[in-house]
């Protein structure tokens, strides 16, 4: 049985890339706005984990709907020869 990684690497990604202040902060300091700057905020830092957790439970299910789909693929194309095929 091996694993699905998909959803593991997807989730680190979004996770290192929607760190407040590594590419953006949002609601800034000084503005609505900040790139780059390096800094956060509580209120940053709840922001940015609403975004993530949106983005990373819509890829999630995409990603599961799409795994299911290949599955299926794969499965009719493995059939025992003596056997019918379940129409979809």
């Amino acid at each position: 049985m091996s694993a699905d990684w998909g959803p593991v690497v997807v989730a680190v990604g979004l996770f290192i890339l929607l760190s407040p202040g590594l590419l953006f902060q949002l609601p800034a300091r000084t503005r609505v706005v900040e790139f780059g700057n390096m800094c956060t905020s509580g209120i940053a830092i709840l922001v940015h984990a609403i975004i993530y957790f949106c983005i990373v439970t819509i890829l999630i299910v995409a990603i599961g709907k799409l795994n299911i789909l290949l599955n299926a693929g794969t499965a009719r194309q493995h059939s025992c020869p003596g056997q019918k095929q379940a129409s979809i």
